[in-house]
């Protein structure tokens, strides 16, 4: 195969052969200066805005196959409005490519300086892991957020969307591949992009070519993905989020807290799918909630002590055991009123799924205790847990949100793509002289 393969002889080779060619473009990536690098990523922008006719006109052609689909009971009402696009969407498409561009350089930054003797210096810096492998379903957007991502870093990629998306993630890719071709020092194989379902399998035994993966989809697809992976796995898990009500909260707030965090977009993982509201503050706060909800649209599922304190309310029906514990991903939402503060933490303890939880409070020092305990990649006080999200954290873009504990936790970006190496800088330092006690370690933290 040539060195750089033509359209069609990447979508004849392989899946081991896809991973080599993007092993060997991160090497180069990793030492393109950033100047390439971010003139790349605003070349890349410019080609999805002035195409932006193209990537609707394919996205349409989705859409009416998947309009089908939701007709026939094979795709939900949810994973539908995630797959639409439209010339507003390709225009923050290409708005958050130039923001990755916009950030600081994360590659070649000394995160910390060790004198160990003299003349003897490690440096701790950081780098690219090398290759990243993102799986992801519906959303044609992740396409531009994970290559500029990527390439910001230093980083290839390989990309395999849902088969629902199939013309928008091509279309997609080709203005990508089109707009880096003009960059001779940017390496044609910065991302690639495979095609079927079997190059899943193939590719999660690639642990010598590809450094992690990264599953965005179902709870159950992203277990499997773990489960059947010899490369290390970063989890895009399940969005089950709280926002509870506390004895001190200011209602007004509450209210907007919990009808945003709910309706802004129901369908996206941030979205909360229980409200726990506090006892002493339930007989005038829920009445006034639950009108809210059914007046936007929300099918509220109540436990017994909500159905009798609001059982004035209009559209309440009782919840299962299972709601509690179930991402709804739509305009539906659980409500259980608490005993206290305790009955809260020990709720979202069982039930979440340590993505966001926020709680409503003026007080201090309970919203404190809210911080110090609750176990999720975001915890919030008096704010929507819509908040949680790459861009609006700054990041420019994401990868997806990780509800794991190790490496990237919450929304991953630029810092969740680094790793570091240690560089240790000597004059024929040998350790026999420290062995034989020659010669001692300092030890000194330099700036």
């Amino acid at each position: 195969m040539s060195v750089t393969a033509s359209e069609e002889e990447l979508q004849q080779a392989g899946v081991a052969e896809l991973a080599r060619r993007a092993k060997s473009a991160s090497r180069r990536l990793a030492t393109l200066p950033r100047g390439r690098r971010d003139a790349a990523l605003r070349a890349a922008a410019d080609a999805i805005e002035s195409r932006a006719a193209e990537i609707v006109a394919a996205n349409e052609r989705d859409c009416l196959e998947a309009a089908r689909s939701v007709a026939e009971g094979r795709m939900t009402a949810s994973t539908f409005k995630r797959l639409q696009t439209s010339e507003k969407g390709v225009a923050e498409m290409a708005g958050r490519v130039r923001d990755v561009a916009a950030l600081e350089d994360p590659l070649g930054r000394t995160l910390a300086v060790t004198e160990l003797d003299e003349g003897l210096t490690l440096s701790k810096v950081s780098c690219p892991l090398g290759v990243v492998g993102v799986v992801f379903e519906a959303r044609p957007d992740v396409v531009p957020q994970v290559a500029s991502l990527a390439l910001k870093s230093g980083n290839a990629c390989l990309l395999k969307g849902g088969a629902e998306a199939a013309r928008t993630n091509e279309t997609l890719y080709d203005i990508w591949r089109g707009a880096l071709a003009e960059f001779e020092d940017v390496p044609a194989d910065a991302a690639l992009l495979l095609r079927t379902r079997e190059e899943v399998s193939q590719m999660l035994a690639l642990d010598e070519e590809i450094d992690l993966i990264i599953p965005r989809g179902s709870k159950e697809f992203v277990a499997y993905v773990a489960a059947h992976s010899r490369v290390p796995v970063l989890g895009h898990g399940e969005g089950v989020c709280h926002v509870y009500v506390d004895a001190a909260a200011d209602l007004r707030k509450a209210l907007a807290v919990v009808i945003d965090s709910k309706t802004q977009y129901p369908a996206a993982c941030n979205a909360a799918e229980t409200v726990l509201v506090h006892e002493a503050v339930a007989p005038k706060f829920l009445p006034s909630l639950v009108a809210a909800l059914v007046s936007a649209g929300v099918e509220v599922r109540a436990c017994p002590r909500t159905l009798e304190l609001a059982a004035a309310s209009r559209g309440l029906v009782p919840a299962a055991e299972d709601d509690w514990a179930t991402e709804y991903s739509d305009m539906v939402v659980s409500l259980k009123t608490l005993r206290d503060f305790e009955e809260a933490l020990g709720h979202i303890a069982r039930y979440g799924s340590r993505h966001t939880e926020s709680i409503v409070t003026e007080d201090g020092g309970t919203a404190a205790r809210f911080f110090a305990e609750v176990d999720a990649a975001g915890v919030y006080h008096n704010a929507s847990t819509r908040f949680a999200d790459g861009f609006r954290y700054g990041l420019g873009a994401e990868l997806g949100i990780s509800t794991a504990k190790l490496h990237a936790r919450g929304p991953v970006g630029l810092e969740g793509l680094t790793t570091y190496k240690y560089l240790l800088d000597g004059d024929g330092h040998t350790v026999a002289s420290y062995s034989s006690g020659e010669r001692t370690f300092r030890h000194r933290r330099l700036k």
